[in-house]
């Protein structure tokens, strides 16, 4: 885990078509999110490349100490998009606003991303120039990304900001 090091990315505006729940941790309905999008997403028009995001949105974490079972967040199954125009019934918009991300490369089962979650935020973040920022969190699930196998790879975004 010592190796995880994340490369520094100032990530561009964003417009994402997709679904969203609100979830907490301990009451995941992330499977449910996904299943409800993934046969939908053939609908999106103007998809501007084949990555899906998972995004999650914390209205009320400024330290990791504030992430727990109960944390209640808003996560999104999305896709890029050139523009808003034409979004299918029973999707909704969402404009990812960028900014500066640590972005982790995470390889394997969902259920043991647990450890890396805890590397990332109590060892890598308070030894780094860097700090939590109140930004939308996300994974590309990208070419190399095999649901529910370990030899899975996606992407951690991190949103960040340089230490005061």
């Amino acid at each position: 885990m010592k190796d995880l090091q994340p490369r520094i990315e100032t990530l561009t505006e964003k417009k994402l078509v997709g679904k969203s729940l609100a979830m907490t941790f301990s009451h995941d309905r992330t499977p449910e999110l996904w299943r409800s999008f993934m046969p939908a997403r053939k609908n999106i028009k103007n998809s501007a490349g084949t990555d899906l995001y998972n995004v999650q949105i914390y209205h009320h974490i400024s330290k990791p100490a504030d992430f727990n079972e109960h944390t209640e967040f808003e996560k999104w199954a999305a896709i890029e998009v050139s523009s808003f125009d034409a979004i299918p019934e029973g999707m909704k918009p969402y404009t990812l606003a960028g900014g500066l991300y640590a972005v982790f490369i995470y390889k394997g089962m969902p259920a043991d991303f647990r450890e890396t979650f805890e590397y990332i935020f109590y060892q890598w973040l308070p030894n780094s120039a860097y700090e939590l920022d109140q930004r939308e969190h996300f994974e590309i699930l990208g070419d190399k990304y095999k649901n529910n196998h370990p030899d899975s790879e996606e992407e951690v975004w991190i949103p960040v900001k340089r230490k005061a």
